[in-house]
């Protein structure tokens, strides 16, 4: 697959250029920019994204941070199987365990939510830092909810990090997710509330939080131009329609 030109490899974290040592530099260099292209494109073309983590890991499947880019992309594009197949092999490789809260909601995403229940309870989970556990208690609780259990869904996010005033890198997200879990279950007033408090801490739009509260107070967003402008606008040009309508 082809790499711009203005990728060099250099972009990469300096943990993973170290671990890329251990290959003849050539070799590291083509590996190195095929990851660069995998987290550039991850968020907005995973199927790209997932092309080049596939290019890597031909190139070098022996390198853990080539699984493991290897299966964020294929987690991106819903491969959950072979999303938790390469995750289970970079942990193996590394003995890291921050990737347990991925590899348990890959298990949601295989419909198996009793096992990532499972994961949520096991050893491993006190081993991780604070932004590690709060993910492993966002999986738990949509586990929970895959499974109907609304309740303990709820009682799943209460939790000292709910609770805390201070906005973390990972606040937005469990208040969106308690929120949703309350609206879920019936209890509006709460989730409003819960939206709200989402929206506060949501400082960079990582989640949809703004929309489900207006959705909640009843805001309706219309077009700004209304169809009788439209019609203005099309009298004025001379009655063209436009290249939608023509497609139309």
């Amino acid at each position: 697959m082809p790499i711009p030109e203005d990728v060099t490899g250099e972009e990469i974290d300096k943990d993973v250029r170290q671990e890329l040592q251990s290959l003849p530099k050539t070799l590291a260099d083509d590996v190195a920019r095929n990851l660069v292209m995998v987290a550039r494109l991850l968020d907005e073309d995973p199927e790209g994204a997932y092309g080049y983590s596939r290019v890597a890991l031909r190139l070098a499947s022996r390198v853990a941070a080539v699984r493991e880019a290897a299966g964020f992309a294929a987690y991106a594009n819903q491969k959950y199987g072979e999303a938790l197949a390469e995750f289970r092999a970079a942990k193996r490789m590394t003995g890291n365990i921050d990737l347990w809260p991925v590899m348990a909601d890959c298990e949601r995403g295989l419909g198996r939510p009793e096992k990532a229940l499972d994961m949520a309870g096991a050893p491993e989970v006190h081993k991780l830092d604070k932004a590690g556990q709060v993910e492993m208690r966002l999986v738990a609780a949509g586990a929970r909810r895959d499974m109907e259990q609304l309740d303990a869904a709820i009682v799943t996010l209460q939790s000292p990090e709910l609770a805390a005033n201070s906005v973390q890198p990972w606040t937005a997200r469990l208040r969106y997710a308690y929120a949703d879990a309350l609206l879920a279950a019936g209890r509006e007033s709460e989730a409003r509330e819960w939206f709200a408090k989402a929206v506060e801490a949501d400082r960079d739009g990582s989640t949809d939080a703004s929309d489900r509260l207006a959705e909640l107070d009843g805001v309706e967003f219309v077009d700004a131009i209304t169809d009788d402008e439209s019609d203005t606008d099309d009298v004025s040009d001379g009655g063209d329609s436009s290249e939608e309508e023509k497609k139309d």
